[in-house]
C-alpha cells in the first residue's frame, strides 16, 4: 500500500494498520542469494537445527584452532559473508554461521528479534566460539545475546554496522509506511504485549556497557542509507572496548563485500 492511502486509512482503521506493520517487523523477507553466495554455502557442512518452531540451518567451513561466528542481519542470511568466508578459510579459523529463524533456508514463520536473540545466545555456547562478526541488525541480537548471557566471555567481537534504539527501527518503518504517530504508539503496544518486553529499553548503545567482550570494532559507512552512522557512533561513544572505523564507497550492503573492509576485519581479528 502506498503511505498516502495507509495514512489514511490510520485514521478510520488504525487496528488494521497496527497489524500491517506488525506484519512488516515481524515476518522477514527472504532475498535471493548471488551465485558466488550460493556456491559458498554448498561448500559448508550444513545441519538443521532444532530451535522453538523453527528448523535452523548451521553451516561450518574449516578446521582451524580459531573458532568465529558470523551473525548476520534482518532479512539477510549466512550467504552474506561468502567474500570474508573465503578470506578466513585462507588462514587458520573454524567457521559457523547459519540462517535465522524464517531467514534464508531455515524454515518459515512469524518471529522477531528475541527469537533471533535467543538463538545466538545458544550458538555461541553450542560453537564455544571467541570471536564473533555481526551485520546490521546481527548486532542488535548479538549484543542482546551477551547481554541476556553474562556467562559468556568474548575475545574479540566487529560489527559491520549496527543499529542501536530498537525504536527507531519502528520509527523507520513508520515513516517507510507512512503510519500515524497514534497508529504507532498502539503498534509498541502491541510488540511489548505480544513479548512482555519493554522496547524503550532494548539498546544496544545500553547493552554495550556491561557485555563480556574484551576488544571490539565497529565499521560503518558514513552514507549507510539503511542505517545512519549516527547509530554506531553513538554505541561506540557507550563502549569502552571498542574502536570506531568510518569508511565510505560502500552502502549498507557492499560493507560486506569490500575488499578493504575485508582486510580490516582480519586486521583486527588476527591482531
Amino acid at each position: 500500500m502506498h503511505p498516502s492511502v495507509i495514512k489514511t486509512i490510520s485514521t478510520v482503521a488504525p487496528g488494521m494498520v497496527v497489524s500491517f506493520a506488525y506484519k512488516m517487523l515481524t515476518n522477514p523477507q527472504v532475498k535471493k542469494l548471488r551465485d558466488h553466495e550460493t556456491k559458498i554455502l554448498s561448500q559448508a557442512i550444513q545441519e538443521d537445527f532444532p530451535f522453538k518452531n523453527f528448523s535452523i540451518k548451521l553451516y561450518q567451513w574449516g578446521q582451524g584452532t580459531k573458532k568465529i561466528l558470523l551473525i548476520h542481519g534482518w532479512e539477510g542470511q549466512a550467504g552474506n559473508f561468502a567474500d570474508l568466508i573465503e578470506k578466513l578459510l585462507q588462514e587458520d579459523y573454524t567457521i559457523y554461521a547459519f540462517d535465522g529463524p524464517s531467514h534464508g533456508y531455515s524454515s518459515s514463520g512469524k518471529t522477531n528479534m528475541f527469537d533471533f536473540t535467543e538463538l545466538v545466545g545458544l550458538l555461541i555456547k553450542k560453537f564455544e566460539v571467541k570471536l564473533l562478526v555481526s551485520h546490521s541488525f546481527g548486532g542488535v541480537a548479538t549484543s542482546f545475546a551477551l547481554y541476556d548471557n553474562q556467562d559468556i566471555q568474548i575475545d574479540k567481537y566487529l560489527m559491520l554496522t549496527t543499529p542501536d534504539r530498537f525504536t527507531e527501527r519502528i520509527d523507520d518503518v513508520a515513516a517507510s509506511i507512512g503510519i500515524t504517530n497514534k497508529v504507532k504508539a498502539l503498534l509498541i503496544k502491541k510488540l511489548e504485549t505480544a513479548t512482555g518486553r519493554d522496547v524503550g529499553h532494548l539498546n544496544v548503545s545500553d547493552f554495550v556497557k556491561s557485555i563480556n567482550v574484551e576488544s571490539a570494532m565497529i565499521i560503518h559507512d558514513k552514507d549507510d542509507k539503511v542505517i545512519p552512522i549516527s547509530r554506531s557512533r553513538n554505541v561506540h561513544a557507550n563502549w569502552s572496548a571498542a574502536e570506531f572505523l568510518e569508511v565510505s564507497g560502500t552502502g549498507h550492503f557492499r560493507i560486506l563485500r569490500d575488499a578493504s573492509v575485508i582486510n580490516s576485519v582480519l586486521d583486527f581479528l588476527n591482531s
